[in-house]
């Protein structure tokens, strides 16, 4: 109990500042803003030595799987990515000077729809490093002040990269309270978080399915869903073969611990025979393993077989549910039943058919004839992303700037009165 008075106490004077923080960060310019994106660009390129050195602190204390390790791991690479995503996200328009509708009424009262940030958000993410520098940019750049709480295990990487952000901040001469983190690792403060009412007004859960799902259960801030990413890729019996293995390949096998992976090809019964061979023989060359129906075993008796609940299985690895279909329309009543409305991708030259597909999945995102790994905000052209929105409300898709802020209402009148 004790620990969890001091994570709350701690919460209420860390979302204190940053209210404060985000009213200055709300007015401040568009110019300030970008100055101190580029500053945290800068910043972090030169501590990136102190940052990969957080992150072997991180990496030699973890023993979880190759895909969530591939997850924590920093390059110089992945720094120089974290950096060139701040850079992109200051060359961005700005998200405040929106007007989204404007009209006047007869009376002559003139009404404007503009876009504000939404003030405080919490973040809550696990492995992912990068996570905290695209929330801290994205948050920045729309006006709203973050409080982070990163995972256990990247807690020696989140503090490097916060650092970087903190620098950026002081230079632009904004407060270092616009982007604050957790002080520990303690998950009493997860807990603090979702208890803020009335000190956060939206909290991002990024992180795995028990993760997400806790938070919906026990907040009582709104909630910006992440979903796992159960995405499809159909391989419809009008799709060029080349293609349709290039798509698969990289689909599946460019990283398969990112929530844009494909976990499961669905391809119609009228090419299976003679594609599902050259596509699992590129697979496995890359390293892949697989759970096939028995219509697949038919042609491919090899496969492992698969059982239902591996339809239902964010893998996050190099394994692969393969499952024959009957037409589009089997296709799309599998995606109903076992996707996660997140990604999902349709190869063929028919048209009519990948429209049909469009219109008929309810994902975030419905891909024709790509690879769903380009389910990112910065392949969306928003520089970054904070995730990717699955539910119903307020955004949905990759989490940019613009989905980082509301709306209010300015009315403007000449002496106006209601009778």
């Amino acid at each position: 109990m004790h620990i969890e008075t001091e994570a709350t106490q701690h919460l209420h004077r860390a979302a204190a500042a940053a209210r404060d923080a985000s009213r200055i960060l709300g007015r401040a310019p568009l110019e300030t803003r970008n100055s101190a994106l580029r500053a945290m660009a800068s910043a972090m390129r030169a501590d990136s030595d102190n940052i990969l050195a957080a992150n072997a602190l991180d990496l030699a204390a973890f023993s979880g799987s190759a895909s969530f390790r591939d997850r924590l791991a920093l390059t110089p690479a992945r720094v120089e990515a974290m950096a060139q995503g701040l850079d992109d996200i200051a060359e961005l328009p700005d998200p405040l000077a929106r007007t989204l509708g404007e009209w006047t009424r007869p009376n002559g009262l003139r009404f404007r729809r503009v876009a504000q940030p939404i003030g405080v958000i919490g973040m809550i993410y696990e492995s992912r490093p990068n996570v905290g520098a695209d929330a801290s940019g994205l948050c920045l750049k729309s006006g709203n002040a973050v409080i982070l709480r990163g995972g256990s295990e990247s807690h020696h990487s989140a503090r490097a990269i916060n650092a970087a952000m903190i620098e950026g901040l002081r230079q632009a001469g904004l407060p270092e309270a616009c982007v604050q983190i957790a002080p520990n690792t303690d998950r009493a403060y997860v807990a603090a978080m979702l208890g803020g009412a009335g000190l956060l007004d939206l909290i991002i859960p990024r992180g795995g399915k028990s993760l997400v799902e806790r938070v919906q259960r026990e907040a009582r801030v709104p909630v910006l869903a992440h979903a796992e990413g159960l995405n499809h890729t159909y391989v419809h019996a009008a799709a060029d073969p080349v293609m349709a293995r290039a798509i698969l390949a990289n689909a599946k096998m460019r990283r398969t611990s990112v929530c844009g992976a494909t976990e499961t090809l669905l391809i119609d019964q009228a090419i299976a025979p003679s594609l599902l061979p050259l596509l699992v023989a590129d697979l496995r060359e890359l390293g892949c393993d697989f759970r096939a129906d028995a219509a697949a075993r038919n042609i491919l008796p090899e496969l492992t077989a698969a059982n239902d609940a591996d339809y239902d299985t964010e893998w996050l690895e190099a394994t692969l549910s393969i499952r024959v279909v009957d037409g589009i329309g089997q296709a799309l009543d599998h995606i109903a039943r076992h996707g996660s409305e997140h990604t999902d991708a349709i190869v063929t030259e028919d048209s009519d058919i990948a429209e049909q597909f469009l219109r008929g999945v309810d994902s975030s995102v419905a891909l024709w004839n790509a690879s769903t790994q380009f389910c990112d905000g910065g392949e969306f052209g928003f520089g970054a992303e904070i995730g990717i929105a699955t539910g119903r409300i307020h955004a949905r898709g990759p989490v940019g700037l613009e989905q980082l802020t509301i709306y209010r209402y300015l009315v403007t009148g000449t002496g106006q009165i209601r009778p």
